[in-house]
């Protein structure tokens, strides 16, 4: 059993996904630093202060903390938009520039033109009314 393990954990699977983990984490600091340190601080720069969350108003005695809420909000939209511009733009081009465009393939299926039932493209003839049909070229 335990060389079974031991065979488990040496397959490049889960090594791959230990790697992935370790780069996500390390990658996530660095896109909230950017976010936390950089983003945040211009619009601390517009506004007057990057944080929100002491914002608040009061309802029935209890404190609502909208502003807790916007900080977060905030935060949010500026990760997403520094993962898009950051590293899922440059990856595109990158990946348009490498890749060569997918050719546009011809439908594997078609309609019957006498029922109405889907048939081969290349068929010659309906496998549901046996009525000829053209193949397409």
């Amino acid at each position: 059993m335990l060389r079974e393990f031991r065979e488990f954990l040496a397959r490049g699977n889960v090594i791959d996904l230990a790697v992935g983990l370790i780069a996500g984490i390390v990658f996530g600091a660095v896109v909230n630093s950017l976010v936390n340190d950089v983003l945040m601080q211009v619009i601390a720069a517009i506004v007057g202060k990057p944080d929100f969350s002491r914002l608040t108003f009061e309802l029935s005695d209890t404190p609502i903390r909208y502003g807790a809420f916007l900080t977060a909000l905030l935060n949010f939209v500026l990760t997403m938009g520094a993962v898009f511009f950051f590293i899922i733009k440059p990856i595109n081009a990158v990946t348009e520039r490498v890749l060569p465009p997918a050719a546009d393939e011809a439908p594997t299926n078609r309609e019957c033109p006498e029922c109405l039932g889907e048939v081969p493209a290349a068929a010659r003839r309906c496998r549901f009314c046996a009525s000829a049909i053209q193949p397409i070229a």
